[in-house]
């Protein structure tokens, strides 16, 4: 398995893969350089670098992550969000067949290995609230921010 880290403006990236695909994309607490890239995790680096650089809306990565056929499915759903959308817990649980499943697809979320490439972030509550993120709030925030077409700009 290789190993790569990506210095972002939310913090240290670490991404695991190899031959087979991305494995997991995290974040990583305290500070700590870019690392040399493996060539398998050469076009996830370029892929995130422009995605942080607003170049990229959607990632073309070939993804080879372990979960439960659940969790699978449900990750298939954040997938399927769109750049500058977000989505509520408890549409998931319904798109999925069965409004009941609200719980296990919220822990199916927080278990998704790969932070930005597959849009946990894009998950809120049903009020519109921000709720738990694997990588804090601040970064969830930062995301959404980031993934906003429209940008508040300041007026002084």
């Amino acid at each position: 398995m290789a190993n790569a880290t990506l210095n972002t403006p939310i913090g240290m990236l670490t991404l695991e893969g190899d031959e087979h695909g991305l494995h997991k994309v995290y974040f990583e607490e305290g500070n700590s350089n870019s690392s040399e890239i493996p060539q398998c995790l050469e076009e996830a680096v370029n892929q995130l670098t422009e995605y942080f650089e607003g170049k990229r809306t959607d990632f073309s990565l070939k993804l080879n992550p372990e979960g439960t056929k659940f969790q699978k499915e449900v990750w298939q759903r954040l997938n399927a969000i769109p750049f500058g959308k977000t989505k509520s817990y408890q549409a998931i649980a319904n798109e999925l067949g069965d409004p009941k499943v609200i719980r296990a697809a919220a822990s199916a979320n927080g278990k998704n290995p790969m932070a930005i490439i597959i849009p946990c972030h894009r998950v809120i509550g049903s009020d519109g609230s921000l709720t738990g993120y694997a990588g804090g709030l601040h970064r969830k925030k930062w995301l959404l921010d980031h993934e906003n077409p429209i940008k508040q700009g300041s007026l002084f």
